[in-house]
């Protein structure tokens, strides 16, 4: 009988404990937090965070590129290949296996965190590292192989991420070189997002009327575009629609913190992109 019981509680406690350790996955994540949580809440935590001045800084490099320094001094590269180098290595990269564009196998061995968004052996990676003053995790999506089928046919599944970085409460997420739309799932994975950058190649990635469709149901307070090549940015406005203003400036860096996002979704077009 003892026995009995014993086995019995071994099993519950198997069932239990990935639901447990995947709840304390998303307790840490304050986007998330903050998007289950009725209209007009937000979390103590992220409440104490916002009320200094602190501002992350934003830069574009090049490419899908781009540098994010916190105010607590990490300094972060998406899409690191090692192409785009401005000023000091960063702290943290992340990459993706799009192209090798996107990602090396050779990173700078000075760089102390290097993120792959895809995982190893075929299964998914997952991501949730509190580094300095920033809180990294990864919502994985299906990608075309690099000599596959651009129709869709010939797909890895979960064979790459998006990135959020969590900090100075913000919400700052990089689409990576996406090959899918969203659906439901994947919003709810990633959660609130008050930035988020965004390719605009509308060929490699996605089409404009895809990317679009994407941005548009993110709702985010400021787009970054990047991976841009020759396409126009009056045809990506048009697409994107007309509940988006948008901001050209003349520098690199966007320097913002939660008390200065704009009250109107704002497409903010950084030199260089």
């Amino acid at each position: 009988m003892l026995r009995s019981i014993s086995a019995i509680l071994a099993l519950l406690g198997c069932l239990v404990a990935p639901a447990h350790a995947q709840s304390q996955d998303t307790q840490r994540s304050e986007c998330l937090a903050m998007a289950n949580a009725p209209p007009r809440v937000t979390p103590v935590s992220l409440r104490r965070a916002t009320a200094g001045t602190d501002e992350v800084a934003i830069t574009y490099a090049g490419h899908s590129t781009y540098y994010i320094d916190t105010p607590g001094g990490v300094r972060i590269a998406t899409d690191w290949s090692g192409a785009y180098r401005m000023g000091r290595l960063p702290d943290v990269v992340t990459m993706n296996r799009a192209h090798s564009t996107h990602y090396t196998l050779f990173p700078d061995p000075r760089i102390p965190h290097v993120l792959h968004g895809w995982g190893e052996n075929g299964e998914p990676a997952k991501i949730r590292e509190k580094i300095g003053d920033v809180f990294i995790r990864n919502v994985t999506t299906d990608i075309r192989r690099f000599y596959g089928d651009y129709s869709g046919t010939d797909m890895i599944k979960d064979g790459n991420s998006i990135f959020i970085f969590e900090v100075a409460g913000l919400c700052i997420g990089h689409l990576e070189h996406l090959h899918v739309r969203l659906d439901d799932s994947h919003l709810a994975a990633i959660g609130r997002l008050d930035i988020v950058m965004v390719p605009i190649d509308g060929t490699y990635t996605m089409s404009l009327d895809g990317i679009s469709g994407v941005t548009r149901r993110l709702r985010t307070s400021v787009v970054l575009p990047m991976h841009r090549f020759a396409t126009p940015l009056e045809e990506f406005m048009q697409r994107i629609g007309k509940d988006f203003t948008i901001d050209q400036r003349s520098e690199r860096t966007l320097r913002i913190s939660r008390e200065t996002l704009p009250t109107q979704p704002t497409v903010i077009i950084l030199d260089g992109v």
